[in-house]
C-alpha cells in the first residue's frame, strides 16, 4: 500500500540523518560544531605550534616559554568594539582575582591576549592594555611577529577570522586553558568568571 511505503520511507529517511546527527554531534554529546571542538579538546589536548610573539613592550617570547605551569589565551584585535572588549574585561576580572589569590602566597595564573590584526603594533597593543590595567607582565598583550605563521595558530586554537572590508573581523571568541605541558586543555565561553576558570585548572593539573 501507497501509505506503508510512504512510511518506511519516512522511517529510513530519519535514520539516515540520526546517524548524521550522531556523527555530527559527537553521538548527540554536542548540538554544535563549537560544542564538539570543545568536548574534542577536553578528550584529547591538542599541542599548539611554537611561534614568535612580540609584546607590547617589543619583547619577544614563545607560549612554550610558559610550560611548567598552566596558561589562559584570547584572541583579540584593538580596534574592536564588541566582542573583544568582553574579552578583555573577562580578562580583567581574572586578573584581578589572581592579584588577590597570589597575595596568599599562591602562584598567579598568567594571562595573554594575542591579537591576529596586523596592523597592531606594540604602540597599540600598550595603548589596549592600558584600558584594562594589563600589567604587561603577569597579563601580555602580544602579536604573531610573522604574519605568515598567524595561520597556524589560529588554527590550533580554532580560531576563525574574517575580515569585514571596512577594517573591522568577524571572529569566534573564547578562553582558552593550556595545561602545564603547553596543550591546549579546555575552551570556556566568553562570559566564564574566574570561579569557572578556576574549576577547569584544578582539572587539568590533576
Amino acid at each position: 500500500m501507497s501509505w506503508q511505503r510512504t512510511t518506511v520511507a519516512s522511517l529510513l529517511v530519519c535514520a539516515a540523518g540520526g546517524a548524521l546527527l550522531w556523527r555530527g554531534t559527537d553521538g548527540f554529546h554536542a548540538l554544535t560544531s563549537e560544542q564538539a571542538r570543545r568536548r574534542a579538546i577536553a578528550t584529547s589536548p591538542r599541542l599548539v605550534p611554537v611561534i614568535d610573539l612580540e609584546d607590547q613592550d617589543g619583547r619577544r617570547f614563545t607560549l612554550a616559554a610558559y610550560q611548567g605551569a598552566p596558561l589562559v589565551v584570547d584572541f583579540i584585535y584593538t580596534q574592536c568594539v564588541s566582542v573583544c572588549t568582553l574579552l578583555s574585561a573577562g580578562f580583567q576580572r581574572l586578573d584581578r582575582a589572581e592579584q588577590s589569590r597570589s597575595a596568599h602566597g599562591d602562584e598567579r595564573l598568567q594571562l595573554v591576549s594575542i591579537s591576529f590584526d596586523p596592523r597592531d603594533t606594540p604602540d597599540r597593543l600598550r595603548d589596549y592594555a592600558s584600558r584594562y590595567q594589563a600589567d604587561g607582565r603577569s597579563w601580555r598583550s602580544a602579536r604573531v611577529r610573522d604574519a605568515r605563521e598567524l595561520v597556524a595558530l589560529l588554527r590550533a586554537f580554532g580560531i576563525v577570522v574574517i575580515a569585514d572590508g571596512r577594517g573591522d573581523f568577524q571572529h569566534n571568541a573564547a578562553i582558552h586553558v593550556l595545561d602545564a605541558r603547553g596543550r591546549l586543555a579546555r575552551v570556556l565561553d566568553v562570559g566564564a568568571e574566574p570561579s569557572d576558570v578556576a574549576r577547569v585548572l584544578s582539572a587539568v593539573q590533576r
